[in-house]
């Protein structure tokens, strides 16, 4: 391959119609500011699936690469960081305003690199991905507030998506009590492989709004889903507990009352990826290479070829995809 040109997953909107495909691009048409990076991995996210439709408003340029994760090695100085040096980044700008991961090559400002930690492969960061970052800074603020395992089962709604089961998966691994929330009874033998302990069907949460107050039954939650559910989850965590929330797909309204927080004491954790500064992006990040690291890295991510994109992408959408799906771009 010339080296002015690379291999990229393009999506185009414009007014002549949509289309999204594998192609070659010049790389002049990458970002002007930032550093060269040699992609390796990258890893889909709903949001990449939200990037690469005609409605899905989150896209900013056309022609846009999404992939809002990329992991790989840098082919040029970055700041403080050496050319050859092993870095991730994800969120920001990435796949939205800029071209992203689904490429072989990616421009990065040096501030949004995370170098790889000593303990993770480039593979197994975008197993990790944005959806497994998420899931981490979920877990961390659960603790942060006090959720330790023996305050009592915590809840996972939306668990068998990137975000979800990699909670489900760190939960487990610290030691809680993970209940899983699915609509997908072919995933219970996935998650209790996670460390679910027990699985509940998503219709007790999201098929209508309950009272804002129900008998407890969870310590904490981690909610990929908002919406009806999140009320639901709301009116059942036990006094002074938690949800942390990260998710929109049941809806960006929250149909409740404030009696769960100002009765029962509960707090509503918001948990955002995107702008998290790069200080504590970084060592969120060295926890999940340590004490963080969730289990099974090697084994719990489909790979995927640039040419089977558009399906995963399109099933993402349609609710049919369990698990991190992980984009191999230098092959």
């Amino acid at each position: 391959m010339s080296g002015d040109v690379f291999r990229a997953f393009v999506v185009t909107n414009a007014d002549n119609g949509f289309e999204r495909s594998p192609t070659m691009l010049p790389i002049t048409d990458l970002p002007g500011d930032g550093s060269l990076i040699n992609v390796e991995w990258s890893s889909v996210n709903y949001k990449d699936a939200l990037a690469s439709t005609p409605d899905g408003k989150v896209a900013r340029i056309s022609p846009l690469v999404p992939g809002i994760d990329l992991a790989g090695s840098l082919a040029e100085d970055a700041g403080d960081l050496t050319a050859g040096t092993a870095v991730l980044a994800h969120g920001y700008d990435i796949g939205v305003s800029r071209h992203g991961g689904f490429a072989t090559m990616a421009r990065v400002p040096a501030e949004w690199l995370v170098p790889l930690p000593v303990g993770l492969t480039t593979r197994e960061a975008m197993v990790i991905g944005t959806a497994g970052f998420t899931a981490a800074l979920s877990v961390i603020a659960l603790q942060e507030h006090g959720v330790m395992p023996e305050s009592g089962p915590v809840l996972v709604t939306g668990a068998t998506g990137g975000v979800g089961s990699t909670a489900v998966n760190l939960l487990a691994g610290l030691g809680y009590e993970v209940v899983a929330s699915t609509g997908k009874p072919q995933s219970h033998d996935f998650l209790r492989s996670l460390g679910a302990a027990g699985i509940i069907d998503r219709t007790t949460l999201d098929n209508s709004v309950g009272r804002p107050l129900e008998s407890t039954l969870w310590a904490a939650a981690v909610d990929c889903v908002g919406g009806v559910t999140l009320a639901n989850v709301l009116s059942k965590i036990r006094y002074g507990g938690a949800v942390a929330a990260s998710g929109v797909t049941g809806g960006v309204k929250l149909p409740t009352t404030v009696m769960p927080f100002i009765l029962r004491g509960i707090s509503l954790l918001g948990i955002d990826s995107v702008q998290t500064p790069i200080d504590r992006r970084r060592k969120v990040w060295g926890r999940l290479a340590t004490n963080l690291k969730p289990q099974g890295l090697t084994s719990i991510g489909n790979t995927i070829e640039f040419d089977q994109l558009d399906g995963v992408l399109s099933a993402m959408l349609d609710g049919a995809v369990t698990g991190r799906n992980v984009v191999s771009c230098d092959s």
